[in-house]
């Protein structure tokens, strides 16, 4: 297949604008399965596997623009990021010999209701100590694999899921839970992109042009976000900005 450099130009531009995005809230997948599927031309599930190179780029470039700047105890947040990694390896699997297009109707479902839980109490999201969760640790890891399992199978709107429950249930403030987030998704997609690419179902030059474009557009995001004051309050805009986004896409308004 032979890509124009218009086409080439658009997916750069497109990926580093869903880099920035995924960094600091999520969803920004919506973006490159839409240039991967409209602009490129890839089968739904080529664009799925090749869309994890792109993914995986960002989560290494998120997480290389937090790291440092925040300190974090990884080891007491374990129960946020393990039961994610293991729930996403069996919806790897799964997303490799079965279509996702049964889901999407749940999943516009679940997109309106986020947006309602975003808007509403906004200051919920605003934290800037982590607390205490009130639910037991072994509900937290149920809810942590189902989260896992869709985000190994779709990957779209994963990220904004990850954050409701990290920030809502988990009581993270919402830059220590990007980190979480960058370092988790970063973990299961790389055991992604390894599936997908032994199933033959990525296109490895327009993936790593993406790629590049994600990692810079998240590395830039996470880098200035973890020095802002206030970046928390950033972090919340963008991500009602990708709900919206993905509302819009997923009901064809554009």
């Amino acid at each position: 297949m032979v890509w124009s450099s218009e086409q080439i130009i658009i997916a750069f531009a497109g990926a580093f604008a869903a880099g920035v995005i995924n960094a600091l809230a999520g969803n920004g997948s919506v973006i490159t399965l839409t240039i991967l599927t409209e602009l490129i031309g890839l089968p739904g599930n080529v664009a799925n596997g090749t869309n994890r190179v792109g993914v995986l780029f960002n989560a290494a470039g998120a997480y290389a623009g937090f790291y440092g700047k925040r300190e974090m105890q990884y080891r007491q947040y374990m129960i946020f990021i393990l039961p994610v990694v293991l729930g996403a390896a069996a919806g790897i699997l799964t997303a490799t010999v079965v279509t996702h297009a049964q889901f999407m109707g749940v999943f516009k479902a679940l997109m309106v209701l986020m947006l309602i839980v975003i808007l509403v109490k906004p200051e919920r999201w605003l934290i800037e100590r982590p607390g205490k969760s009130d639910l037991p640790s072994w509900l937290i890891w149920g809810l942590m694999l189902l989260l896992g399992f869709y985000g190994g199978f779709i990957q779209m709107g994963m990220g904004v899921f990850y954050l409701a429950l990290l920030v809502l249930i988990a009581r993270l403030p919402m830059i220590e839970a990007n980190m979480i987030k960058a370092l988790s998704v970063g973990l299961f997609t790389l055991l992604a992109v390894i599936i997908f690419a032994l199933t033959d179902q990525i296109i490895w030059l327009i993936g790593l042009v993406m790629g590049v474009a994600q990692f810079f557009g998240g590395w830039i995001s996470a880098h200035y976000a973890s020095k802002i004051p206030g970046a928390s309050k950033v972090a919340y805009y963008i991500l009602i900005l990708a709900v919206v986004l993905s509302l819009l896409k997923l009901f064809n308004v554009f």
